[in-house]
């Protein structure tokens, strides 16, 4: 165990130790600074730009955008919630329960998402009067790096301990392995390795899975403010969210005045030729995808493939070929390539949602675009995620929107589909423990004729 590792670990538990009893005002009064601190606009402005430079992935003006609105979402979250003292009571059970934090939180980050996932954590753990150590991705540590600088600045400001919030100088794989270890829980936002390492740290671990977004789109629809929307999210940061629609199955009456409205939107539609070197590009053994086209512009993929597009192409589209398991573009992509699916029934298209995440995706979200309510009720009762979205693009609604009412975070568990223990946004209410305190009641014992009647009465005793 190195010297620095330890004297970190120190400086958490030293941190958190001197607020865990803090009251709820000093408690909001850091989370404010802090998130102020990293989101007042020369502060967006700068991680947002040193994001895109070092990491040479999404869109400047995307990455602005997330990193403010993600952490003002979790602030309207968590605005006037109790996380410090009493928070439930139930005198007929003679129960009440405490609200207490976990300690140190351990957080591996993306190379996508770098400082708004760094941030919103954060002030996730703020809340909830823990310290947290992030593990930034090798080709993020410059702007992951700022975004705690400014956090603590802004803990400084309000007097509190700027060790709460701490990152890895030099996030060697063997050193995230001893950190996750000694961390009193892991909360991994990364690759399948990573959360894998989580999971097997032998501390508590919350991770994720990884996405392929399908989105489904019936006759009911309006086909072009269905493939505008789709538009939005494929193209938003150049598709560095896992929830980007990934494969749009769309039904047959609707698919070609859809796919006019995708072009219409910047969208290249590949012929099959051009579709077979963007595949040779995308996965050139056959199996991984090529770092050099995720999250990159749509142009650039298209000359890396060797394919000619026009200047103003903002997103590729390929025709997915059945069987789906043969089609290495129902996988998921992490770039602004998008694949065409078309169904007839709806149970095609629900078929179709089922096979692609037997691919990759199980657990992670889906979507449609539809005003037939039997129809949306369906795909919620078969399709095996953790998220479904209707009528709204995918990944700039699933994990929080000001339109909806999904709990803002940058973290997306998947449940058991996806090999995660939680289905949950990851939030504040997932970084906490509870004291359940318990006075003895009158004696409540079920009364076993009123129990069991109706069963008795149907199959006897």
């Amino acid at each position: 165990m190195s010297d620095v590792l330890q004297e970190m670990l120190d400086k958490a538990r030293k941190a958190q130790q001197i607020v865990e009893h803090w009251p709820q005002e000093k408690v909001d009064e850091m989370v404010l600074a802090a998130a102020w601190e990293a989101i007042k606009p020369e502060s967006a402005e700068e991680c947002a730009k040193l994001a895109a430079k070092e990491t040479k992935m999404g869109v400047y003006e995307d990455k602005y955008a997330k990193h403010r609105n993600k952490v003002l979402g979790a602030l309207r979250d968590m605005e006037g919630v109790q996380t410090t003292g009493i928070v439930e009571e139930d005198e007929a059970k003679g129960l009440f329960k405490v609200i207490k934090p976990m300690g140190v939180i351990f957080a591996p980050s993306p190379c996508t998402n770098p400082t708004a996932t760094v941030v919103v954590k954060g002030v996730f753990s703020l809340k909830t009067r823990n310290a947290i150590i992030f593990a930034p991705h090798m080709i993020a540590r410059r702007c992951g790096t700022k975004a705690v600088e400014l956090m603590r600045q802004g803990l400084e400001k309000v007097g509190a301990p700027v060790d709460l919030i701490q990152i890895m100088e030099r996030p060697y794989i063997e050193d995230i392995q001893k950190l996750m270890g000694m961390a009193d829980c892991v909360i991994s936002t990364g690759g399948t390795q990573s959360v894998i390492a989580a999971y097997s740290s032998g501390k508590p671990a919350l991770g994720v899975g990884a996405g392929n977004s399908v989105m489904i789109v019936d006759e009911t629809a309006d086909p072009v403010e269905a493939a505008t929307k789709i538009f939005m999210s494929k193209t938003f940061d150049n598709a560095t969210s896992c929830s980007a629609e990934n494969n749009a199955v769309i039904q047959e009456s609707v698919y070609d005045k859809c796919v006019e409205g995708l072009k219409a939107k910047g969208g290249y539609l590949c012929s099959a030729e051009e579709k077979a070197k963007l595949k040779e590009t995308m996965w050139p053994d056959g199996e991984h995808i090529e770092q050099k086209i995720v999250a990159r512009a749509a142009t650039r993929i298209a000359k890396l493939a060797g394919i000619e597009v026009p200047e103003d192409t903002k997103f590729i589209m390929v025709t997915g070929d059945d069987p789906v398991e043969g089609d290495k573009f129902c996988d998921e992509k992490l770039s602004p390539v998008l694949t065409l699916w078309k169904f007839g029934e709806f149970s095609e298209a629900i078929d179709y949602v089922k096979r692609i995440h037997a691919i990759r995706g199980r657990g992670h979200c889906c979507g449609i675009h539809s005003t037939n309510e039997e129809r949306i009720r369906e795909l919620a009762e078969q399709a095996q995620v953790s998220r479904l979205m209707v009528n709204q693009p995918q990944c700039l609604a699933n994990s929080g929107a000001f339109t909806n009412g999904m709990p803002f975070t940058m973290t997306l568990a998947c449940g058991t589909w996806g090999n995660n223990s939680s289905s949950d946004n990851i939030t504040w209410r997932n970084m906490v423990n509870y004291t359940w305190v318990s006075r003895p009641i009158p004696e409540n014992k079920p009364d076993e004729e009123r129990l069991f009647k109706s069963h008795w009465d149907k199959y006897g005793k």
